[in-house]
């Protein structure tokens, strides 16, 4: 029987998946105590995923300082006591089989939001909130005013960002992925339309990519040889030609790769409220295609990815390396299962205590 490409294993530097379709990071909303500490929300939540087949788990946008948090109930991994609680659920995803990331993050301008179900609109001090920082005093539309990042600040993001992926690594992820995507702080720091600074880190395409570059050196030194290291980037800010282009993504893959990034995971939009976005089933694959075939580095893709023949339909023309699915392993944390028995794979890592439940196993009268 010949192996589905959605199911045949992919190795990065140290690291080989046990298949190409992987969990996209989903910001959970789900700290209580508002310190960043993972819970037992975390541990089932990611847990199932890696339980339900996924090759690679990677947890939620985890701020490596706490005012890069998007919200106060995010996750965080800038101590100690963070890192000793993501422990366990790495090591529950390793005893799956499954392979575990963690994207770090900076919510920039972003920040300081209630999540949904709590509030609408900024957290104020009153309440545990903060004044966000962002490359210049450009806020998002509906947020607050930011802060401009002195360059001293940028250094010190820079060191933090190090420091996070040192206590990644001490708590056992397999992958540490930069968050520069989605209009969070590096994306800011990107994109024209964010970013109206006159130093060096604003300006020519070069100076707005500085700081990103600097993040991923600094990684990439602190991951060493053997450990992978994704960028996520945004392709567009759908604002063309003022705004982030693809033609700037594809430049800065190439920086990125250059820089110790092993894979780019690319995704669209979130840098202005007031773009046009046109939705659809894999809406942003073709954005990854461009970056794999333009700039010569593996990628993954993302965007209503909802159907196994989809997602084997895009690793197996080689549009994307990889398939990242978000909300259809929300709706179904068994969806990479459920995926080998459409495709006709025959997987070694159905969890013992679920054959049962497989389609081969059932009674023929059922």
């Amino acid at each position: 029987m010949t192996t589905p490409a959605l199911f045949e294993p992919l190795t990065l530097r140290g690291t080989t998946f046990r298949n190409r379709l992987w969990t996209a990071p989903m910001c959970q909303y789900s700290v209580e105590k508002r310190d960043g500490v993972p819970t037992d929300w975390h541990l089932v939540h990611l847990g199932g995923i890696a339980r339900g087949g996924a090759g690679l788990v990677v947890a939620e946008a985890t701020a490596v300082v706490p005012e890069g948090r998007i919200s106060p109930w995010d996750t965080g991994i800038w101590d100690d006591a963070q890192r000793d609680a993501w422990k366990r659920v790495t090591a529950f995803i390793r005893s799956q089989g499954a392979a575990s990331g963690i994207q770090l993050a900076h919510a920039g301008r972003k920040a300081s939001v209630y999540r949904d179900w709590s509030g609408r609109g900024v957290v104020g001090h009153a309440d545990g909130g903060w004044t966000p920082l962002a490359p210049s005093t450009l806020a998002f539309d509906g947020l607050a005013d930011p802060t401009p990042m002195s360059q001293e600040q940028i250094a010190d993001a820079v060191v933090a960002f190090g420091a996070a992926a040192r206590r990644a690594l001490e708590a056992g992820f397999d992958v540490l992925e930069v968050h520069a995507a989605h209009g969070y702080l590096l994306h800011e720091f990107l994109s024209p339309l964010s970013n109206d600074r006159t130093d060096d880190y604003g300006g020519s395409l070069e100076n707005r990519a500085r700081f990103l570059l600097e993040v991923v050196r600094e990684v990439r030194r602190v991951a060493g040889d053997e450990v992978p290291v994704f960028v996520r980037l945004s392709a567009t800010d759908w604002k063309e030609p003022e705004g982030w282009t693809l033609d700037d993504t594809v430049t800065v893959s190439q920086w990125a790769h250059d820089a110790g990034a092993d894979l780019i995971d690319v995704s669209t939009g979130g840098n202005v409220a007031d773009a046009t976005i046109t939705v659809g089933p894999g809406y942003q694959v073709p954005f990854a295609r461009a970056v794999r075939e333009r700039a010569g580095v593996p990628v993954s893709a993302v965007g209503l990815i909802v159907e196994p023949a989809q997602a084997e339909d895009i690793v197996a023309k080689g549009e994307a390396d990889s398939v990242m699915a978000g909300r259809e392993f929300l709706r179904d944390p068994h969806f990479a299962l459920r995926a080998a028995h459409d495709l006709g794979a025959d997987l070694d890592y159905w969890p013992a205590q679920y054959r049962r439940g497989t389609w081969a196993a059932r009674p023929a009268a059922l």
